[in-house]
């Protein structure tokens, strides 16, 4: 063959090949979360020294994507992590037992029925300050089609 018709061959297969490995890749990408109700002896459970974290949703949904929507029993006394922060919004509501929220630099009482919003980079968290485990449920994610935010400097 002469060079005119290779360079159009080189050029194709070169396309060829690189549609087949986006189309590998996008497949081996989990698809978004479908409508489901999650018993919490299903959900995925870990054991910590802070307590138990119950997972229900991970990953992606159709409008959002980095979720988490799990339920946390942390111990008297303990806390998952100190105040923290991350790129996800997140929403956390206490169901059973006492505590300590922490929100940029503040702290106030935590009790059953409150719930704490943290915008993407803000410091928030939550210890346990009771006499028995505190449950809450925590929602994080990021939007799609919505950059996450950068990290303030």
């Amino acid at each position: 063959m002469n060079r005119t018709v290779l360079r159009p061959l080189a050029l194709f297969l070169s396309l060829l090949l690189a549609f087949m490995a986006g189309f590998v890749v996008s497949d081996q990408r989990q698809a978004p979360q479908a409508s489901a109700i999650i018993a919490q002896q299903d959900a995925g459970q870990q054991d910590f020294d802070w307590g138990s974290l119950y997972t229900y949703y991970e990953g992606e949904s159709y409008g959002t994507q980095d979720g988490l929507a799990a339920v946390a029993v942390i111990n008297p006394g303990m806390e998952i992590h100190p105040p923290h922060q991350h790129a996800e919004e997140e929403y956390l509501m206490v169901v059973t037992g006492t505590g300590t929220w922490h929100l940029l630099g503040e702290e106030r009482p935590a009790q059953p029925g409150d719930m704490l919003y943290a915008a993407p980079w803000d410091i928030h968290g939550i210890t346990n300050t009771g006499t028995e485990p505190l449950t809450f449920v925590v929602w994080k994610w990021n939007n799609k089609g919505v950059e996450p935010m950068a990290k303030p400097e």
